[in-house]
């Protein structure tokens, strides 16, 4: 270490329903319905470095950027909530796109399972990482410090809200597992594509849950055309 560069490791991957970056919710806690497991390295599997860890409702996690390294960095970016048509400082902004490609997401635990070959998983709610994502580190969120109801939200100060009706045959929402359809029409709601697309004659297609889901988009409602194994 030369005091300038750090040698950081990963201590745990995600495994989520999203196979790329596209679908993926804009923030953590956006989709409440969408479930992640976090599962140790071999060298982290050890039961003691959770202990107490289930007394916590919700976790930071903090990991690496691994779709959007690079080796160079830009201090200004084009944030997708503003169209991609402003820059901003990227130290003003949550974009991938950084001098360290790190990233912070708040989510909820639902539970710790002992798994006989991974050892103990973390059930967690509400993440907004690709499958296989590398955790850096996980710490407890603690209400009385991290929460602040009064804050400035900048750029970003409306809450996003589900903008789309979504519309999916049963024939279709038949073939998503059932306890990933709530999280699916979630993820659509909030309408997954770039800012600045808005094409209603286009399909759109992501990974999601080990399915190929295609859907066009017409003013506020969002068709799924179909759900295919890839």
């Amino acid at each position: 270490m030369d005091g300038t560069s750090y040698e950081l490791r990963a201590i745990a991957r995600i495994e989520s329903p999203f196979a790329t970056k596209f679908g993926i919710p804009r923030q953590s806690g956006l989709v409440n319905d969408l479930r992640a497991r976090v599962v140790f390295e071999p060298p982290y599997r050890n039961r003691d470095a959770l202990r107490g860890i289930d007394g916590f409702s919700h976790l930071w996690l903090i990991w690496v950027f691994d779709r959007a390294a690079r080796d160079d960095w830009s201090p200004t970016v084009r944030p997708p909530r503003l169209g991609g048509n402003r820059r901003l400082g990227v130290f003003a902004t949550r974009s991938p796109f950084r001098p360290n490609p790190v990233g912070l997401s708040s989510v909820e635990l639902e539970r710790v399972e002992d798994d006989p070959t991974r050892g103990p998983v973390l059930y967690v709610r509400g993440a907004d990482l690709a499958d296989g994502t590398p955790i850096l580190d996980i710490k407890p969120y603690l209400p009385y410090t991290d929460a602040h109801p009064d804050a400035r939200g900048g750029f970003a100060a409306d809450t996003p809200t589900a903008a789309l009706s979504v519309e999916i045959a049963p024939s279709l929402l038949e073939r998503v597992p059932e306890d990933e359809r709530a999280a699916l029409v979630g993820v659509l709601s909030h309408d997954p594509r770039p800012r600045y697309q808005n094409d209603p004659a286009r399909v759109y297609g992501f990974g999601f849950a080990g399915l190929e889901v295609r859907f066009r988009v017409s003013g506020d409602c969002l068709q799924v055309v179909d759900i295919s194994t890839p």
